[in-house]
């Protein structure tokens, strides 16, 4: 399963989860609007390549391993105490992954309820003199979806207090295992009331919210003092923002280490490279040569005739030097992967997969039929600008650290150098409400960019989503699915 995500204002963070197979690819099409005038000549294939893609794996595992039991085993002597960090790390790095991934959705739900209460509340009086009947269902049906939103923030609240508790239920008693315990701990702590209050700010004011807000403050209070209990930050730290903002983001590379793979990036062809270049200049001066001695047999003399045909011919070899050889690297390198990566195991340094990668910009008539039905676009969006990333893995799950099979890909795709090329102009909207009233808005000029996926592990037939990004020059609107389908996946209704 995919997931396409809102990192931040310009970047898309694409995750997957790699099954035991051994082999794994993955195609990423991004369609352009043709209009933006984005092309080779504008920002080139490597360019784009290494400013705005990353990409990075993790040890993933379904089977959690619980710190109480973990440290009992730490302290017996029975567990390796680098394994005990380590598999705490993992527990923690997993539990923050899916508390990302699981506010956000409640965080759009929670401003989409405060905006339409607050609308329902500017248009009151309107809506007191239509019909009773329709009036009546109308906050029926408002109560009903207030009421599943209260409900799932409440889960969503219990479930992160139990997972911190079942944390903090055993603490190990050894002083290297607890300094790593209280680092987890401190972050955990922070990042819970942080998402948290992200909760918090976007609930509507109504009434009916008043005791879920109740519910979290004192959650969100009861943590901050937890931390102040144990003395896990000091109180310069705490009461600066912008340190305390600092120390956090270090502590979560500090839990991210141990489970992140290492990882080296090869470009290919660089020898390659260096034997075209010869070959073309070899090429050249054999008709440079040849020009030469037709020259001497022409014009036996040393005279002004003789030098300026030796200047016309060196003149020509530099240019024809430069083409022949640019043409012979793309003949070479057509369809041949650009980059390699090879992860590494962060604790033994032992190979566990590499990784070959290809970046560039594709013409519409050559994408595959599959990869066209899937878009399915139409008569307007003929001049879009395809750019098309791929990579081919093959991992050693035998050589994983024990205990794990999985792992857990982020790429992160970065739009800025896109965002760019659109501008920045605005436009006027006029409307008309109530009371015969016209109102003006300013609306920025929005571009809608299509993202197909196809992700084909082992030999288990190919996934295929399609998802469509809302965005400005200054920040990514919105992200949504449309289509889907592959085992496991229903197929979705394209828009």
């Amino acid at each position: 399963m995919i997931h396409v995500e809102r990192q931040d204002s310009l970047h898309l963070k694409i995750s997957r989860v790699l099954q035991e197979e051994t082999s794994h690819r993955l195609d990423l099409f991004l369609f352009v609007p043709g209009e933006l005038g984005l092309t080779g000549r504008v920002i080139a294939e490597e360019d784009f390549y290494h400013a705005a893609i990353q990409v990075k794996r993790t040890y993933y595992s379904d089977r959690y391993r619980l710190p109480l039991v973990l440290s009992r085993l730490a302290e017996r002597g029975k567990l390796d105490p680098e394994h005990y960090r380590l598999s705490l790390s993992l527990y923690a790095y997993q539990y923050v992954v899916a508390m990302e991934r699981s506010t956000q959705p409640l965080i759009d739900d929670a401003r989409r309820a405060r905006r339409a209460e607050k609308s329902a509340r500017t248009a009151g009086e309107a809506r007191r003199q239509e019909p009773g009947n329709g009036q009546g269902t109308r906050q029926e049906e408002a109560a009903d979806e207030h009421q599943e939103l209260q409900r799932r923030l409440a889960e969503h609240a219990d479930l992160a207090v139990s997972i911190l508790r079942r944390l903090r239920r055993h603490e190990p008693s050894e002083e290297s295992l607890h300094r790593y315990f209280a680092t987890i701990d401190n972050y955990l702590s922070w990042f819970t009331e942080q998402r948290l209050l992200a909760l918090l700010a976007g609930l509507p004011r109504g009434a009916r919210f008043r005791p879920l807000r109740a519910r979290l403050v004192a959650i969100c209070r009861a943590e901050d003092a937890y931390r102040r209990e144990r003395e896990y930050n000091s109180e310069r730290v705490t009461r600066d923002p912008t340190r305390m903002s600092n120390k956090m983001r270090l502590l979560r590379r500090l839990i991210e280490y141990p489970v992140t793979l290492k990882q080296t990036t090869q470009e290919l062809g660089n020898a390659e490279q260096k034997a075209v270049k010869a070959l073309a200049t070899a090429v050249v001066m054999v008709f440079v040569s040849l020009g030469l001695l037709e020259i001497r047999t022409v014009l036996a003399d040393l005279t002004a005739l003789f030098v300026l045909a030796m200047a016309g011919i060196y003149a020509l070899r530099e240019v024809f030097k430069d083409d022949l050889r640019n043409t012979l690297w793309r003949l070479l390198r057509r369809g041949r992967p650009k980059w390699r990566r090879q992860y590494l195991d962060p604790t033994r340094n032992a190979v566990v997969g590499r990784q070959r990668e290809w970046f560039d910009y594709k013409r519409y008539a050559r994408l595959d039929d599959e990869i066209r039905r899937v878009r399915k676009r139409n008569v307007a969006q003929r001049e879009e600008v395809v750019l098309h990333y791929r990579s081919s893995s093959r991992m050693s799950p035998t050589r994983f650290l024990s205990g794990y099979d999985h792992t857990r890909e982020i790429l992160s795709l970065d739009l800025s150098p896109i965002a760019r090329l659109m501008d920045k102009g605005s436009h006027r909207v006029y409307r008309l409400e109530e009371g015969d009233q016209v109102v003006r808005e300013e609306v920025e000029k929005r571009h809608l960019l299509n993202l197909v996926i196809r992700e084909t592990q082992g030999s288990a037939p190919p996934t295929l989503q399609r998802w469509k990004i809302v965005m400005s020059r200054s920040r990514i609107v919105d992200v949504e699915r449309v289509h889907a389908e592959g085992p496991g996946l229903d197929t979705g209704t394209d828009g």
